[in-house]
């Protein structure tokens, strides 16, 4: 396994998955609407979304891959395979559990969601029934993550990173079928998150029998090593926990200001979030599994030159990003969402809030890109004491420049405490002798920055310059010259060689690597 492969076919898929979820959002617009069916199906979709956020992905992921990396490892395929079974009996068996008690209380657990919904109005009605139908996706979705994890620790990415495509596929197909549905347009939506759950769950169990790691479902029974599972998860869901309480914070404070502070963030964090999505996921997924298994046969050399080609890629990908939405956010904001109801003054106050967002992008990716390296060490207590003394420094952030800078400042403070999180993960790594910058990272990171100020350089000209064209063509007239700019800088500065990338995702795996 390589960092860069693994790293670009995570992140192409990745890509390619957030494009369709942005078709699937505009077509979810176009058929529901902002009504009383759209509310409803959209808390629908959060309630079992939230779940799999706290337990199924994140912490489940960060908890299962170093244990199975370490059986594979040092126990062998049986051995890994046997503690891959005992996981999947007993996470089928509380999942179940979960999701009975889940449809029979969910009326309950919809007013908790969703308390403005009045039981007696329509929304709160069409949100439980939608609930029902939509729920049992936490089951199918959790146990897929187990099929992934497998996968990634095999070094076979590219499947685990497809499942999500067949969301957003199985979803669009749903919306243009959607008024076949003898109910509601919203009714076939969730009926299409439930049955997209069941081929996610086929998918990546096929593909892992086809590596050679088909799973059984054996009784039951809680062995040393499930306990040591949860044991690892339980940090891990608090994380989630603290991130999803971020958020909130962030709302309720939103909520204070004059009307739109709320849609202005949350416009700019859906732009924000494109390429957290697509480098950070890319990295974070490639990385774990990779750090595991040079742990576990005490390679400390090799992992620590994954860590730096890491952090590498990391920055060749996200300065570059985080420096063009901060130039570009009027243009970009004025050609996405500018038209009806969103004007020119709703375009200047979106724009604030991604500029302040995009500043702590790059932190935000290295926290992806470091927390494996506690994650890999069976350490997931660390990097959740950390995110909890982000999260007051986040509140604390947001009583000091929201009075200044209102919604902007909010974005802000976000951003800041991202870079904060990053500051600290490094330092609790380096005391602990875990990570160590090597000479190469040392040169290239000043040749990254200077590629990058070139390039927005170049973008603040082709701005200014092109302004006799047309908004959405100037717009990617920048883009284009900036992307040229910042390549053409790396390839002058040294900052990244571009031979030695292909040669990297051309590479063949080595045939001695098990199911690789």
């Amino acid at each position: 396994m390589n960092i860069v492969k693994a790293t670009l076919t995570v992140g192409s898929f990745t890509a390619i998955s957030r494009v369709l979820g942005f078709v699937r959002d505009l077509l979810i617009a176009a058929v529901l609407g902002a009504g009383a069916a759209a509310d409803a199906f959209f808390v629908s979709f959060k309630l079992a979304n939230l779940l799999r956020r706290l337990f199924a992905e994140g912490a489940f992921n960060a908890a299962f891959v170093p244990l199975f990396a370490r059986a594979l490892e040092g126990e062998g395929e049986e051995e890994a395979r046997r503690f891959a079974e005992e996981a999947l009996a007993v996470m089928t068996a509380v999942l179940l559990v979960v999701v009975l008690v889940a449809e029979i209380a969910m009326p309950w657990l919809v007013r908790g969601l969703a308390p403005g919904f009045e039981p007696a109005g329509e929304r709160y009605g069409l949100a439980v029934e939608l609930s029902r139908i939509t729920f049992p996706y936490l089951m199918l979705i959790s146990l897929a993550a187990l099929f992934s994890g497998v996968l990634n620790s095999l070094g076979r990415f590219a499947a685990a990173a497809i499942a999500p495509i067949i969301l957003n596929v199985v979803l669009i197909t749903t919306l243009l079928l959607a008024s076949l549905h003898p109910a509601t347009p919203a009714h076939a939506l969730a009926w299409g998150v439930s049955v997209a759950g069941v081929l996610q769950l086929a998918w990546v169990a096929v593909a892992a029998r086809r590596n050679g790691m088909g799973l059984k479902l054996r009784r039951p029974r809680m062995t040393p090593r499930l306990k040591r599972l949860f044991q690892l998860m339980l940090p891990g869901a608090i994380g989630s926990g603290v991130y999803q309480i971020n958020l909130i914070v962030d709302t309720w404070f939103a909520s204070l200001l004059p009307v739109g502070a709320v849609s202005y963030l949350f416009y700019a964090d859906r732009l924000n979030q494109l390429p957290l999505g697509i480098i950070g996921v890319a990295i974070g997924t490639a990385l774990l599994p990779m750090l595991s298994r040079q742990l576990r046969v005490s390679d400390f050399a090799n992992a620590s030159r994954t860590q730096n080609r890491a952090i590498e890629i990391g920055l060749l990908f996200t300065l570059p990003a985080a420096a063009g939405l901060i130039v570009l956010a009027e243009p970009i904001i004025a050609v996405l969402f500018e038209r009806g109801a969103f004007g020119p003054a709703e375009t200047a106050a979106t724009a604030g809030a991604l500029v302040a967002f995009s500043i702590g992008l790059p932190a935000y990716v290295l926290i992806k890109v470091l927390a494996p390296g506690f994650f890999a060490r069976e350490d997931t207590a660390t990097p959740v004491k950390v995110a909890a003394l982000c999260l007051v420094a986040n509140v604390l952030l947001i009583l000091l420049l929201i009075g200044p800078l209102r919604h902007v400042g909010i974005a802000l403070a976000t951003a800041l405490s991202n870079c904060l999180n990053v500051a600290c993960l490094a330092w609790i790594l380096q005391r602990r002798g875990h990570l160590h910058i090597d000479e190469r990272l040392r040169r290239i990171v000043p040749r990254i920055v200077v590629a990058t100020v070139a390039m927005a350089l170049i973008l603040v000209a082709a701005r200014l310059g092109l302004d006799f064209l047309p908004a959405a063509l100037r717009l990617m007239a920048a883009i284009a010259s900036g992307g040229l700019c910042f390549i053409l800088a790396c390839h002058w500065t040294g900052a990244a060689d571009f031979a030695e990338l292909r040669r990297m995702v051309s590479r063949r795996r080595p045939a001695a690597e098990p199911g690789a």
